[in-house]
């Protein structure tokens, strides 16, 4: 059986626990940023009826907008969305392709899809009624995992439940002090356990917000504001860096003699340079892979004079799936320019439907953009077209576009940077 962590690692004092729980509260109501999706949080499914359509869940959508991407960027995408999908109903009715497109520049576009997937569910077949419980929107919700179920349920429904994520995983390690590595699957449930302990049953919506707010805003990974920190007094690192070792306080650092699950490893002792932000500790992010692909944007004259672009649809699965790109080949890596000219060639011809002269394909230059995964390079390629080209219907979808139909379209910010 594993090693039970010592106590001083959890909230085992119910005064401590009551007192964190008030000064956490009160520091929300007071500081709380003015955020859109906060106005609209108990609605999503009540009282609805075969007449009445249930409002889309707000935090549902902020939630899952909120998954790998920042505040200030999701703003503006959570209004439109809202704006034009207000109900279930709406959501459940519109296109992939309507969905991908406000989701455009985003990132992570499987998110978008499977929102409305979960949304057709609610519709289809729970009679549009929002499961209400973290348990029940986690088994019946595609995309809906622990996180972002304990989050609907607690702020939406009022269910007195915790959420954990990578704020609430800051500010828990280093309340107290747990140095073990953050992303693994044994500390992670001990989050969670904790979470569960605090959550206020009386505003367990609230309370999750407050917390999470504290580690966005106060708690932040580097240079956190302590002096402003509404639980400091309740923080063993903050201890720690304040007091040193005093010994009316037990040293978190020592609990375990190299069997605690929760403290660091002893080849990573506490370092005094770096105070709270010792913790929390998480592995070593693999380095994403490189990848690079050959794209060329083809053109030609439009019946106006204008020119259009040709853009063809990516595969319904995989990376960046159901999005719309110019014509792009992945390579091999170290390939010679004047191979990867040929390579690319070849496969604009399935595209043309007529060959296509390696030399006439015009180097523009490369394009670098990051996924969180692999370091992709697009190396880029234009190609002037004279006449009309009918492009093979047995192929992926594909269509000429203007430039503003283009930016109005589904693409990703890679395509758009090319």
């Amino acid at each position: 059986a594993p090693t039970p962590p010592p106590a001083r690692h959890l909230f085992s004092d119910a005064a401590e626990v009551e007192a964190l729980r008030g000064n956490l509260l009160a520091w929300y109501d007071r500081c709380k940023r003015d955020l859109p999706w906060r106005a609209l949080v108990s609605v999503g499914g009540v009282g609805a009826s075969a007449l009445t359509p249930a409002l889309l869940p707000a935090v549902w959508v902020s939630e899952i907008m909120l998954q790998q991407t920042q505040v200030a960027t999701v703003i503006d995408y959570y209004n439109r969305w809202m704006q034009k999908w207000p109900t279930l109903q709406a959501l459940a009715q519109a296109s992939l392709e309507e969905v991908n497109e406000l989701w455009a520049g985003l990132g992570y576009y499987s998110r978008g899809k499977r929102l409305q997937e979960a949304a057709r569910k609610v519709v289809s077949e729970l009679a549009g009624r929002m499961p209400r419980t973290a348990e029940d929107l986690q088994k019946l919700l595609p995309g809906v995992g622990r996180y972002t179920a304990g989050a609907i349920a607690s702020i939406s429904y009022g269910q007195a439940t915790g959420v954990v994520d990578g704020n609430v995983i800051r500010v828990l390690c280093r309340l107290r002090c747990i140095g073990a590595d953050s992303s693994s699957p044994a500390v992670i449930d001990r989050l969670w356990d904790m979470a569960n302990v605090l959550v206020d049953s009386s505003r367990p919506g609230d309370f999750n917000q407050a917390l999470m707010e504290l580690g966005a805003t106060v708690c932040v990974p580097k240079a956190p504001l302590c002096g402003e920190c509404p639980v400091k007094q309740h923080c063993q690192a903050w201890r720690r860096k304040l007091f040193g070792k005093p010994s009316p306080v037990p040293d978190v650092e020592d609990c375990g003699v190299g069997d605690c699950p929760l403290c660091p490893p002893a080849s990573e002792p506490w370092d005094s340079s770096l105070g709270v932000t010792n913790f929390p500790r998480k592995a070593a992010k693999k380095p994403p892979r490189a990848m690079r692909t050959a794209t060329c944007v083809l053109e030609r004259r439009g019946c106006h004079g204008a020119p259009e672009y040709l853009i063809v649809q990516r595969p319904s699965s995989g990376l960046l799936a159901g999005l719309w790109e110019f014509p792009s080949l992945p390579l091999a890596q170290d390939l010679q320019e004047e191979k990867e000219r040929e390579e690319l060639a070849v496969h604009l011809q399935a595209w043309m439907g007529r060959p296509v002269a390696a030399k006439g394909l015009q180097f523009i230059g490369e394009v670098i953009h990051i996924f969180s995964h692999i370091h992709q390079t697009y190396v880029v390629y234009s190609l002037h077209l004279d006449g009309d080209v009918t492009l093979d219907p047995a192929l992926s979808p594909s269509r000429w576009v203007a430039e503003d139909e283009f930016h109005a379209s589904a693409v990703s910010t890679a395509m758009k940077k090319v």
